[in-house]
């Protein structure tokens, strides 16, 4: 019983120190996961962090990817791009709501706003040496109103939209489009940058911001 205490004492403390080596001066944790990012077998630790730095929109995220080799913490990446500030949500507050890893994809939810909401998710994949979005999907509306949902391979090019109209007198009909856009560039690095990227959508003429 000593040796397993003992044992479980080491990792507690390995993993502390994994923290608090690299934590951000003043900040405070919001969320831990960990998780096989690289393919080794070997999990990686994402860290999620609220930093003292603050600007008008509240106090900015850091996320942080760390690894293990050699019984060392690394960090793998890091970025203060792809998590929304504390206030980006609007009226609801925080936008933070999920971190999690599934397949060895890295999955970001945020959502936000009022009477009309907004949510969505991004999926990064480790190659080339970095996290690229390969994955977006979000949906966004009011009730009575209408709800606009979008699904976006990255790797593939596919972009799903539908938008489902309940005011039909004032947003017109409900429609769906299918429409390929290759060619987009993002990763942890350049997310959510000051000036939103844009897809006009051919045939509905829909505008799809990410």
């Amino acid at each position: 019983m000593k040796t397993i205490i003992c044992f479980l004492c080491i990792i507690f403390s390995t993993l502390s120190y994994a923290q608090k080596e690299f934590q951000p001066a003043g900040s405070t944790i919001i969320e831990t996961v960990d998780g096989d990012l690289d393919g080794d077998k070997i999990p990686e630790k994402v860290i999620i962090y609220n930093t003292k730095d603050t600007t008008e929109y509240g106090n900015i995220r850091e996320l942080q990817i760390l690894k293990k080799t050699n019984g060392k913490w690394t960090i793998l990446e890091k970025s203060r791009n792809a998590i929304l500030k504390s206030n980006d949500g609007g009226m609801m507050g925080d936008p933070y709501q999920s971190t999690e890893i599934k397949n060895g994809i890295l999955e970001i939810t945020q959502a936000g706003g009022s009477s009309w909401k907004w949510g969505y998710t991004d999926k990064y994949r480790f190659q080339d040496g970095h996290f690229e979005l390969i994955g977006y999907s979000s949906s966004s509306g009011k009730p009575e109103e209408y709800f606009t949902d979008i699904d976006f391979n990255l790797s593939t090019g596919q972009l799903i939209f539908e938008k489902e109209v309940d005011n039909t007198k004032e947003y017109g009909t409900s429609k769906k489009e299918t429409f390929i856009k290759k060619g987009l560039k993002i990763n942890l690095q350049n997310r959510n940058l000051d000036k939103q990227r844009k897809i006009v959508l051919p045939k509905t003429k829909e505008t799809v911001y990410l």
